[in-house]
């Protein structure tokens, strides 16, 4: 990551059971409004936050109370940076079946990382599939 002058940073960890991230979700996205952020700013890293949360706890670490989710959160008035760790075993996202194609659209499943990449600037994941690092710039106007 490039060298950034973040104005508020925070490391969290929460067990895997359903709603345990909410306190982590309100702390973010409180802390970006008092950097300026708009709302619809605020909509798309709310949306990208709920489904990368959940996915770790749902999916990564499947409910399990004795994982961890791992959250690491930087934010300035210009950008957010996030990383949603679990302690699963990792997924390869490009075997996630596409969402918008036809023969998919009743499907469960990948939605949440299309929203992901649609509201993000930019969305990595590590080797082992267990990471995702998020990035939002700001927009101007």
């Amino acid at each position: 990551m490039s060298e950034h002058a973040w104005s508020w940073t925070v490391r969290t960890s929460f067990p895997s059971r359903l709603g345990a991230h909410d306190a982590c979700m309100r702390e973010v996205l409180a802390q970006l409004e008092q950097l300026g952020w708009g709302c619809s700013e605020l909509f798309a890293i709310q949306m990208a936050l709920e489904e990368s949360l959940t996915n770790a706890i749902r999916h990564g670490n499947r409910c399990d109370e004795a994982k961890l989710v791992r959250v690491e959160c930087r934010a300035s008035p210009e950008r957010f940076w996030l990383r949603v760790e679990d302690e699963g075993p990792g997924f390869k996202p490009d075997n996630v079946p596409d969402c918008t194609a036809d023969e998919n659209l009743e499907r469960c499943g990948g939605r949440g990382l299309a929203l992901i990449k649609a509201y993000m600037t930019r969305v990595e994941y590590n080797d082992r599939g267990n990471s995702v690092t998020m990035e939002k710039h700001r927009t101007t106007g």
